[in-house]
């Protein structure tokens, strides 16, 4: 029972044609697939703490240094998936590349990673529907809409203590019902979420460029305040690392490649596309934003609103409220998406109980590990409130990204014949470069973080040398239903 068998390549492609999960995603749902999981709380949220606590102006800079990052390990994300398509992204290609532990070990921490964005994502959501309810003059009960113990503030400025947060509660679980009918359903509204949010975002560039005061933008970099991370060159690349909490997404769109029709073809357009779309994107909306408003004052729960306020434009406000309810809504989405996939292609492989890897007998989805999955979120973001987590995820996603380019390293090197539909151009320049910069970024983040994840390790650890890796050698000599 070595720690580090690996998976084999036939098996993976043989798995990838057996016909188990419904292959409905076109190119466009992919692209869309990604852009829904990026364009969310990262830029309607985030961006406003990174710009006050880190980077300043140079926001952007910090923008440009990810998506750099992300476009290296992209390519390499490319590859695999197009010669790897099936579900379970990096834990999938760690499998196949560097054996069972650094599998369960990646496999671990993209739970971590999604479970964390979904449920905070889902607590985000929820303060904004609730003022958009306000605006439409609906009033829901104050002690439902927050977390035990919090402070629910009324319209009087009197304030109630919270029980649960229903709404964030009721959106977790509405997507977690689309997801288990279909994936053709949850892409095609996936797509029309996609393309009402760049519509908003769009329109707020647009009005916001005429309002711009270019003295905010100075100093663009400011001095840095005497630690690292704390503004100079040093907050740009805390920064950087920051913002990977919203580049999940093109991750997501690998743990749906199963589920493309012609993945070889599809998964690098899904990805590379979407990249290059968002990153244009972030950096259009994070100069406009700290051009409207100095960036001292950004760090609220909704900047893109502050700086709209800023304007005077008493009508946008409105629709980039709407916009921000459907750019949560569907990283919501794309998150248990991949939550689901990664839970489904572990079990497969033995390492997780063989419920999670059950198929509804209409739907080809998984749907028991979705429920479990979507309710697990939901009753987290009703109970918890939104803490500071995009560390923590930032911290999964660059681990996910840095083992995704070592893996192709390695699979060159050791079935260089293995046909590539999509091949990494700039061997072996790209992957290395992609894998430095993201642990370079890790190395940025604070201590506090690298202990959470190595306490969560230890936890997944546990599991495996107690459960996962007995099941999994006793699988490897037997073949499974895909369906139970």
């Amino acid at each position: 029972m070595s720690l580090f068998v690996r998976k084999d390549l036939g098996s993976l492609l043989a798995e990838a044609g057996s016909g188990t999960l419904k292959r409905e995603l076109g190119p466009l749902n992919l692209v869309t697939l990604g852009i829904g999981a990026v364009i969310g709380a990262g830029i309607f949220v985030l961006t406003g703490a990174v710009a006050s606590q880190h980077a300043g102006p140079a926001l952007t800079l910090s923008m440009i240094l990810a998506g750099v990052a992300c476009a290296f390990a992209g390519l390499c994300y490319a590859e695999l998936a197009s010669m790897i398509p099936i579900a379970g992204s990096a834990y999938t290609y760690a499998y196949a590349t560097m054996g069972e532990l650094v599998a369960w070990i990646i496999g671990w921490d993209l739970i971590l990673e999604y479970s964390l964005s979904s449920s905070s994502v889902a607590v985000g959501w929820s303060g904004y529907a609730l003022a958009l309810f306000q605006e439409m003059g609906i009033t829901l009960p104050a002690r439902w809409t927050g977390p035990p113990g919090s402070e629910v503030m009324l319209p009087d400025g009197s304030s109630v203590s919270g029980i649960f947060n229903v709404p964030a509660l009721v959106i977790c679980l509405l997507l977690t019902g689309l997801l288990i009918i279909g994936i053709r359903e949850s892409a095609r509204v996936n797509t029309a979420i996609v393309i009402i949010k760049v519509l908003v975002l769009t329109l707020f560039v647009a009005v916001g460029a005429h309002y711009v005061n270019t003295a905010n933008w100075h100093p663009f970099i400011p001095p840095n305040a005497g630690e690292f991370g704390a503004f100079g060159y040093s907050g740009i690349v805390r920064g950087a690392g920051l913002i990977f909490f919203a580049y999940i997404g093109f991750d997501a769109v690998s743990t749906a490649s199963q589920e493309a029709k012609n993945p070889g073809r599809s998964v690098p357009i899904g990805i590379l596309g979407s990249l290059a779309i968002c990153t244009v994107i972030y950096i259009a909306v994070g100069l406009v934003m700290t051009g409207l408003v100095p960036y001292q004052q950004l760090d609220v729960p909704s900047p893109i609103a502050l700086a709209v306020r800023a304007t005077g434009v008493q009508w946008l406000a409105p629709i980039i409220n709407i916009g921000a309810i459907c750019g949560i809504s569907s990283v919501i989405l794309v998150n248990l998406l991949g939550q689901s996939r990664i839970f489904y292609s572990m079990s497969r492989d033995g390492l997780l109980p063989p419920v999670f890897s059950r198929l509804h007998p209409r739907f080809r989805t998984p749907h028991i590990t979705t429920a479990v999955t979507g309710t697990v979120v939901a009753i987290a973001a009703g109970l918890f409130p939104i803490g500071v987590l995009g560390q923590l995820v930032s911290m999964g996603t660059l681990l996910a990204f840095a083992i995704v380019s070592t893996g192709v390293l390695i699979l060159r090197r050791i079935e260089p014949d293995i046909p590539r539909p999509f091949k990494t151009p700039g061997m072996p320049w790209v992957p290395i470069a992609g894998a430095l910069i993201c642990l370079y970024l890790m190395a940025g983040l604070p201590v506090l973080t690298w202990v959470r994840l190595f306490v969560w390790l230890a936890v997944g650890l546990t599991i495996y040398f107690a459960y996962g890796r007995f099941r999994a050698a006793t699988l490897r000599r037997q073949v499974i239903p895909d369906v139970a």
